[in-house]
């Protein structure tokens, strides 16, 4: 039967979930824009934005544990509904993060707590809520497409839905910066926030299930369910629709999923999360500065989630099982982040090699993205995927929680190494009157905390404080501030190395443990 015959309302569906995709992304890629501006703001080091990172990951890995469940419970319509209303208002109220953090530390203060800073406080509460919302998506699309796909179109179903990811990572950058200079930081978090809202309206007009969807030809229905799959889940003899937790870690397919998740998720948290960082900290750019590059560097993602999720059809079709052909192409596709192996070593010939090489890794990893998602559906009954989502989502979610704090903690450690070098070295070469004049200051903060100058990055202090050391003599702060800033650059460099060498070989790793516990397609008859 030709497609044309068939009818085409699944990819309707499809559309769907690339736009909440999409608008899932542009909500989480606002804050990490917004690092360079927020840190000198409250006075931030890597470690507080590495902690308000790991929030978002760490709510977001077990709220993964139970939006699987949830979704499958409700329903994919209202289960994707909810999810999208919550992490929208969680966005909008990262705009009142301040407000926000005074309610929280007074809580916190009850019972004794009183060492979080307000911002870190108000910022931690707007993430978690936002990683319980946003944890909802993607076991909710991936319900979405076994429902409405055939497993042979699913991978690339999901490669179109997953490439929302991309675009969204892609529209942040050429939004939030232009409204941050337009109307403040406050009013980017507001209106990217409020989009989700925008698509709700679209999901209650098109969405149904596919048997009572009246927009769905008779062909179509039939090619979507025209193939073999277990839907029945059998506990001692009955049939049931729910399906335990232990039941399903039980089976290595549930671990290998995990596994490969937990491995290779943290990558691309750390490129969404670290890359504006990353160019500011390594080639000075941030604000406008960035939207070209982060753009051409998200838009290659693009042909790596459509293109993967599309390749193992071709192994497919020349008669390998689903899961056996996805696992051929995940191999090859797990070779190609080795190239960000050469993005420090190759780094200073200009920013665009590592934004190239960098661009070409996130786009393997969304290829393998595309697939690892896939083996799900390959081989469980489709009413316990959007549970096995959630489980192998909360194992990635810790990956990037480990993977935020290790890189928060090695940036900080060899930022202040650089600095604490820097400090004495010039009280030796003639900079030691202007320093002791520094010291003497007593600078403070908007809040009225003394700011201990000896161990601060100059170039991220306030704007206001940066005046006040230059007053002191401007030609000493000047000549400083260079020496410092090509310190801390050149030591960052080696902190950077060694996060993307762990970004370049975690997908081999990961897909030699996957393979090891699940050589062979099995399907699981539950």
């Amino acid at each position: 039967m030709k497609q044309t015959a068939i009818g085409k309302y699944r990819w309707s569906i499809c559309a769907l979930l690339f736009f909440a995709t999409t608008v899932n992304y542009l909500d989480r890629q606002v804050l990490s824009l917004l690092k360079p501006t927020l840190e000198r703001e409250f006075d931030w080091s890597n470690s507080d934005y590495a902690n308000i990172a790991s929030v978002f990951q760490f709510s977001y890995a077990i709220s993964l544990l139970f939006a699987g469940r949830i979704v499958d419970k409700l329903g994919t319509k209202a289960g994707y509904a909810w999810a999208i209303i919550i992490w929208s208002l969680a966005a909008i109220l990262h705009a009142y993060a301040v407000p926000a953090g005074m309610m929280v530390a007074t809580v916190l203060g009850w019972v004794g707590i009183t060492a979080v800073p307000i911002s870190i406080a108000g910022f931690m509460l707007s993430r978690a809520l936002l990683g319980f919302g946003e944890a909802g998506n993607f076991p909710a699309a991936i319900k979405a497409t076994a429902e409405y796909f055939p497993k042979k179109e699913r991978s690339f179903a999901t490669g179109i839905f997953n490439s929302g990811t991309n675009v969204g990572a892609i529209l942040a950058p050429l939004s939030v910066p232009w409204i941050v200079t337009t109307w403040g930081w406050e009013e980017a978090f507001f209106i990217i926030g409020a989009i989700g809202f925008l698509w709700l309206i679209f999901w209650f007009i098109y969405y149904d299930k596919p048997a009572e969807q009246k927009r769905l030809s008779a062909a179509e229905l039939e090619y979507i369910t025209d193939h073999t799959e277990v839907e029945d889940t059998v506990v001692d003899g009955k049939v049931t629709n729910r399906i335990s937790w232990a039941t399903l870690m039980g089976y290595k397919q549930t671990w290998a999923f995990a596994i490969g998740k937990f491995m290779t998720d943290g990558v691309w948290w750390f490129f969404l999360f670290w890359l504006p960082g990353y160019l500011k900290d390594q080639y000075s750019m941030e604000g406008t500065a960035i939207i070209i590059p982060l753009t051409v560097l998200y838009s290659m993602t693009m042909v790596g989630s459509i293109g993967g999720g599309y390749f193992p059809t071709y192994f497919i079709n020349k008669g390998m099982k689903p899961y056996d052909g996805r696992m051929k192409a995940m191999l090859m596709i797990a070779f190609i982040p080795l190239l960000v192996l050469a993005v420090q070593p190759l780094g200073y010939l200009s920013y665009w090699v590592p934004v190239i090489f960098i661009g070409i890794g996130a786009s393997a990893h969304q290829a393998w993205s595309a697939n690892i998602y896939t083996t799900v559906s390959d081989m469980f009954p489709k009413r316990s995927i959007a549970t096995v989502v959630g489980i192998g989502g909360m194992a990635g979610g810790l990956g990037g929680v480990v993977v935020s704090k290790v890189g928060g903690w090695l940036f900080d450690s060899y930022k202040l190494k650089a600095v604490n070098a820097t400090w004495s070295s010039a009280t030796n070469t003639g900079f030691s009157d202007y320093l002791n004049k520094v010291v003497s200051l007593n600078v403070t903060d908007k809040k009225g905390i003394l700011v201990n100058v000896a161990q601060k990055d100059w170039s991220n202090l306030t704007k206001d404080i940066q005046a006040k050391l230059q007053a002191v003599d401007p030609s000493q702060y000047e000549l400083f501030i260079h020496i410092q800033k090509e310190a801390v650059r050149g030591s960052l460099t080696t902190a950077y190395s060694m996060m993307f060498a762990f970004c370049a070989v975690a997908y081999l790793i990961a897909w030699s443990i996957m393979k090891s516990l699940v050589p062979k397609e099995k399907i699981i008859n539950l």
